[in-house]
């Protein structure tokens, strides 16, 4: 048996050339700034109750409550004016004693600041489902995908993104009334 010596096919320098070709390009190799991400405290929360709005808030009539757990988010470069801002939320929401059906829809929102500015406010909605005799789920919105402008002066990090449960007048001052002092 004799042992030859290993060569590369004559092919096998141009392939190297061409995969190590792409390692020196002019695109950014990480992912530019993101935006500033804060969940509002006073809107991370919601407890719908059934009934008329002002009516006495008995355990009994909650319908569902909820609480955003997480905002998972990246960004990547969309031109080179723009980044694009991709996320989703995920919240625990639990059926309370006067839900009448196994799907609820929660009302969230996400809005867009820059130097205290509101400039834009995004509507969404959460949905979960209860399966039988299951009371507490986690549910994942859908994939939210925006951009931002950006300038070499100005990054995406000059934005600010508020998360938060579209909560009625009655909803916000429960919050607060039940938030530890």
């Amino acid at each position: 048996m004799s042992l030859r010596p290993f060569r590369l096919p004559r092919l096998a320098p141009l392939a190297a050339l061409l995969a190590l070709a792409g390692c020196g390009s002019d695109q950014p190799q990480f992912a530019p700034p993101c935006p500033r991400l804060s969940l509002l405290q006073d809107a991370s929360d919601i407890v719908r109750f059934a009934g008329a709005a002002g009516a006495a808030k008995d355990p009994r009539t909650i319908t569902y409550a909820a609480r955003i757990t997480a905002v998972p988010a990246h960004c990547e470069a969309a031109g080179t004016n723009e980044v694009r801002a991709v996320m989703h939320i995920v919240a625990q929401v639990r059926r309370g004693p006067a839900a009448t059906g196994d799907t609820v829809a929660i009302p969230y929102f996400i809005a867009i600041t820059q130097d205290g500015r509101v400039l834009d406010e995004l509507n969404y909605t959460l949905g979960a489902k209860f399966a039988g005799n299951v009371d507490v789920v986690t549910a994942q919105g859908g994939t939210i995908d925006f951009s931002v402008p950006v300038t070499p002066a100005v990054s995406a990090a000059a934005y600010h993104l508020y998360v938060g449960f579209r909560l009625s007048p009655d909803e916000l001052a429960y919050n607060r009334q039940a938030a530890p002092q």
